[in-house]
């Protein structure tokens, strides 16, 4: 396993993303204990030692907890994140971060972050706006105090904002990382390269989330996906993604949200015999966004942020089916998956509250999508 030396400790460069662990059941549906369970064990036994948890994903702590505590302490690193809802006093901070402590069941976090800094984009001023109340807010003292009293080890944040609150965030605080965003169709689409160098420059390690887009970059149109294959027949899509992050060198850990298997193989086979991308390759990802995007498949990395809809419309679900007939262009597909969902839970349920847009870190116009979606499955074919 490719390892990446950070203060003197030796983390795996793929990390273990715990917010898309396989789930059975009716909705909500709980996590597949065994079979998560086992994905764990096998990418211990394969090298991992870095899993990434946080209080928003459901159930995701208990699971950690439950699944990484047979294991020596000093064996794995935990990540964990705490909402800065939850930190509105010094009381609820207390109490939010005992409660992540006993679902973990450990004594401490290896990485512990603020949870989604993002400013509201529709407010003027809004960088200015947002890094002022985060910091008459008082989380990042709370988090120091937790630090020096040795139950946190390294202070972040992870962030889905703009590189000028960016900027604002790491000038005006000292951190010892910050999660960020980052793939080879983010890199210029959504700022990743300058939020990336913002970081570099300033000496922060990086942690990246998102290296695949949510499973975007695993399945990509029929033509992106071609590039791919021709340059390197022997490579699975997916592996070019996890390739691509892992290449830059201020990157600690890659994290992969992986919920079977096939898909743990094939990240472990990547980074165990790990090839970084060379220029060529690069260019090559560069004409692979710009085939895909193309498609006009919608940018949702189905991370669930924007869940509980207060009208019960099942956003990522959607978005999903109208995403899978962009990229494959069949509408039959769309026309069963958008019926199943019912009058209830389908775009026409929506009733444009806009709830969902301050909720998703990716700044999707969700409301005027599902008017798009709705418009789309109404059309005589």
């Amino acid at each position: 396993m490719e390892k990446r030396t950070y203060q003197g400790k030796d983390i795996s460069l793929l990390g273990f993303g715990l917010m898309r662990l396989p789930r059975v059941g009716p909705m909500p549906a709980e996590i597949d204990f065994a079979l998560a369970s086992s994905l764990v064990d096998h990418a211990i036994a394969n090298g991992v030692n870095y899993f990434d948890t946080a209080i928003a994903y459901r159930g995701s702590e208990d699971f950690a907890g439950e699944a990484l505590s047979k294991y020596p302490r000093d064996s794995y690193y935990l990540a964990t994140k705490c909402p800065v809802g939850m930190a509105k006093s010094e009381a609820d901070f207390e109490q939010a971060f005992a409660d992540s402590l006993a679902r973990c069941k450990t004594d401490y976090f290896d990485f512990f972050m603020a949870h989604n800094l993002a400013q509201d984009s529709s407010l003027e001023d809004a960088e200015e706006v947002y890094f002022q109340d985060f910091k008459k807010q008082g989380m990042y003292e709370m988090m120091k105090k937790k630090q020096a009293e040795g139950k946190i080890r390294h202070v972040g944040f992870s962030f889905h904002g703009t590189p000028e609150l960016l900027v604002k965030l790491v000038d005006g605080f000292q951190w010892d990382f910050v999660q960020i965003q980052l793939n080879y169709m983010d890199w210029t689409g959504t700022d990743a390269k300058a939020q990336y160098d913002i970081l570099t420059e300033r000496g922060i390690p990086v942690v990246v989330m998102e290296p695949l887009r949510g499973g975007t970059l695993a399945t990509l149109t029929d033509a992106s996906a071609k590039l791919l294959k021709d340059a390197k027949p022997e490579s699975s899509v997916a592996s070019w993604g996890i390739r691509y992050a892992a290449s830059l060198p201020n990157v600690i850990t890659v994290l992969s949200g992986m919920n079977a298997m096939d898909q743990l193989e094939d990240n472990l086979a990547t980074v165990i015999d790990f090839q970084p991308v060379t220029e060529e390759d690069k260019a090559l990802l560069e004409q692979v966004a710009t085939v895909y995007n193309q498609s006009g498949a919608i940018a949702c990395t189905a991370c669930g942020y924007c869940e509980p809809c207060p009208f019960d419309v099942n956003i990522p679900r959607i978005f999903s089916i109208y995403n899978h007939y962009k990229i494959v262009g069949f509408r039959i597909p769309f026309t069963n998956g958008y019926n199943s969902l019912g009058a209830k839970q389908n775009a026409s349920a929506c009733t444009q509250c806009g709830v969902c847009v301050e909720k998703c870190p990716q700044h999707l116009t969700i409301p005027e999508y599902m008017k798009e979606i709705d418009d789309f499955a109404n059309e005589t074919p």
